[in-house]
């Protein structure tokens, strides 16, 4: 027994992973790394210890892929569009056009329809790189964005000076926007000095934190510019595989656990901002025209096309994507009852009143 007991002393000594997220301190995105990170503490038994770090600390967000490769850092947690100028497929886990999906079939093609495979490959066999990824934590549909007016026409973007990122900024782009990528702590300066019209962010908790409903009175809702983004952990490689077995798969079944926490966190902290915004004084929430949703799915068959032809990797993804869709997306619309008839009935109107439901009660 005295012999066991340095084994068994060693065997309780945490392996250390440093990570750092591309995302402030403050911001609900940071909250959902350490979330990732403390269900991989918590169920590892305090055999894993990640610790992550807020933007910034280590390297920029954009250089977060290259220090993990490199080990400078053991992991980060970041979104696969960050690193579209490494490979333009990178866009398509979850900032492409999504061609009706939204991110949960994303993720669920990225499981089950082949997606991961080509995930690994782009990053093993394309680019050689050392680095191990998973995707999770679905995020609603992101608004169109925080505009000084109300957008009623897709001629309206034309030489609007607008805030975005990744594949989406190309979008806008394409749409005859002049479009800045800005970092997070300069958006707010930058539209305060009219250096710009409008800000595509993320969502009511990230925008709220950022001060975009100061700046801006007008937010448009329902966009395609970016309907299925994921987040992405990444882990380099050489450290993930020098752990046991067992802890490579809490590695990565902590991110399934993640992703179902972060969708019922989102739902509960998205819609309480929402709420609380929506009763502010002198700001607005609009929903985009659906003459801006058809010509933003031009400028999506654009950019598909335009890709595909430079990048055989990005067609693979894109037709992969295609034929997920046209089973998934198909399956979902015949099957799921919308919920505005439901949400109509039980809140709008007398149709929910106390009342009613006591009176339809007694027949």
């Amino acid at each position: 027994m005295v012999a066991g007991f340095p084994m068994a002393a060693a065997a309780q000594t945490p392996v250390n992973f440093r990570f750092q997220g591309a995302w402030s301190p403050k911001d609900i995105f940071h909250e959902y790394a350490l979330d990732y990170a403390r269900k991989v503490n918590d169920m590892s038994g305090g055999r894993i210890r990640i610790e992550v770090l807020a933007a910034g600390a280590v390297v920029k967000p954009r250089e977060l892929l290259d220090a993990v490769e490199k080990g400078v850092l053991d992991g980060c947690h970041a979104v696969p569009g960050y690193w579209g100028g490494k490979d333009s497929a990178f866009s398509l886990f979850g900032s492409g056009p999504a061609l009706g999906m939204d991110a949960n079939l994303i993720l669920s093609w990225m499981e089950y329809g082949g997606g991961k495979a080509l995930y690994d490959e782009l990053y093993a066999r394309v680019l050689h790189l050392n680095v191990t990824g998973f995707l999770y934590g679905p995020m609603p549909t992101q608004p169109l964005g925080w505009f000084r007016k109300p957008l009623v026409t897709a001629a309206q973007l034309k030489g609007l000076r607008v805030h975005a990122r990744g594949m989406p900024a190309q979008l806008f782009r394409r749409m005859g926007a002049v479009v800045q990528d800005l970092p997070d702590d300069e958006i707010v300066p930058a539209a305060r000095g009219g250096r710009l019209d409008a800000v595509a962010f993320n969502n009511a908790a990230s925008d709220r934190q950022l001060g975009l409903p100061e700046v801006f009175p007008v937010c448009m809702l329902r966009s395609h510019h970016q309907p299925a983004q994921v987040f992405e952990v990444l882990f380099n490689k050489k450290r993930l595989d020098s752990l046991p077995a067992d802890l490579r798969a809490i590695v990565r079944h902590a991110a399934q656990a993640a992703s179902a926490d972060l969708s019922w966190k989102a739902a509960h902290r998205y819609s309480t901002d929402y709420s609380e915004l929506r009763n502010k004084p002198g700001t607005r929430f609009l929903k985009t025209p659906p003459e801006v949703l058809r010509g933003q799915l031009k400028a999506w068959n654009a950019l598909v096309a335009r890709g595909s032809l430079d990048n055989p990797f990005f067609e693979r993804v894109f037709k992969s994507q295609q034929a997920w869709a046209r089973r998934t997306v198909g399956w979902a619309l015949d099957t799921i009852v919308d919920p505005r008839i439901a949400y109509d009935h039980w809140f709008s109107g007398k149709a929910g009143s106390r009342k009613k439901l006591a009176a339809d009660g007694r027949r």
